[in-house]
């Protein structure tokens, strides 16, 4: 793994492209990415914004007191470690992967041993310890950074950008009505008037921060990526000095290309087609609360022509 630890944090509000675009980086030869969502978050993380995002979607806060086995159980991390300990109840149960959580353990408690014990490096031994643990991940040949993706972390970014120097945020942002038809797919969506906040939440905090730190905080339309993955992404790369590859061009997982971008999230069929019909699912109603609602962004990301 690279020395220094340079490290890119996808951000997307739900069903706005952030697992689509993981897995398009997937097979980068320079990048270490984390398998699923990296769900950073612990049970001392959040703030006023408790009640519209949960907490394992937050940049985690740890106890004063805490050991570093203390420190590893407090990171949610969820879909991994479901998966690594209890993989009959994940929904990756299917995905072929080699990880023992109790092995990542050790290492993570071994590299913290050596110190400091700060935020930034409870993170960084964290993503670490994942890809030494992981026996069958295929490696990148020219390891230059790691890449994790947590939903709607934008709204810690100033935490982020903080705790490590070397740190990068990509945050996609995906028209409102493509994203709340695939919200309502889910087995308990969010109500349009929850979506539509933390939709607006995000890219407020997300423009803001480009707006106030443009060399590490990075917005893409998933629209844009999903016409020409390996040209978008790719320039995005150069920006923070990795080199394009052929292979942004093909979503996958651990190196073989997906068929669909399931079980990673409901965006199935990544197509500009397919993400303009499923704009259309949405009733006339629920097209216009939408555009009254977010009006503001609609135009900053160009997308007045999806909800009619």
């Amino acid at each position: 793994m690279q020395d220094n630890f340079k490290f890119i944090m996808i951000s997307a509000m739900y069903e706005n492209g952030g697992n689509t675009t993981h897995r398009f980086f997937d097979n980068h030869e320079q990048v270490f990415v984390y398998p699923f969502e990296s769900q950073l978050g612990t049970k001392l993380a959040g703030d006023y914004l408790d009640g519209v995002f949960p907490k394992k979607y937050r940049w985690p806060a740890f106890d004063l007191s805490a050991s570093a086995a203390e420190d590893y159980h407090a990171i949610i991390d969820e879909e991994c470690k479901v998966r690594a300990r209890t993989p009959q109840s994940s929904k990756f149960r299917d995905t072929p992967m080699e990880l023992d959580d109790e092995e990542r353990k050790k290492i993570f408690i071994a590299l913290m041993a050596k110190g400091p014990r700060t935020r930034g490096k409870i993170i960084e031994n964290f993503f670490r310890a994942t890809f030494e643990a992981w026996k069958d991940y295929r490696k990148p040949s020219e390891p230059l950074a790691t890449m994790g993706y947590s939903p709607i972390i934008i709204v810690d970014a100033p935490k982020i950008l903080a705790d490590l120097p070397e740190a990068h945020i990509l945050h996609i942002v995906r028209n409102p009505w493509s994203a709340y038809a695939d919200t309502k797919k889910r087995a308990v969506p969010l109500s349009l008037e929850h979506y539509m906040l933390g939709w607006s939440i995000c890219q407020s905090t997300a423009l803001y921060w480009k707006k106030r730190e443009p060399k590490r905080v990075h917005v893409l339309r998933i629209e844009d990526i999903m016409k020409d993955p390996q040209g978008v992404l790719g320039a995005f790369c150069q920006t923070v000095g990795l080199k394009s590859s052929a292979n942004l061009a093909t979503p996958s997982w651990n190196g073989t290309p997906l068929k669909t971008v399931y079980p990673w999230g409901t965006i199935r069929t990544p197509t500009p087609e397919a993400n303009r019909k499923t704009a259309q699912e949405l009733t006339d109603q629920e097209r216009q609360e939408i555009a009254e609602r977010v009006a503001p962004w609609i135009k900053l990301f160009g997308y007045e022509d999806f909800g009619g």
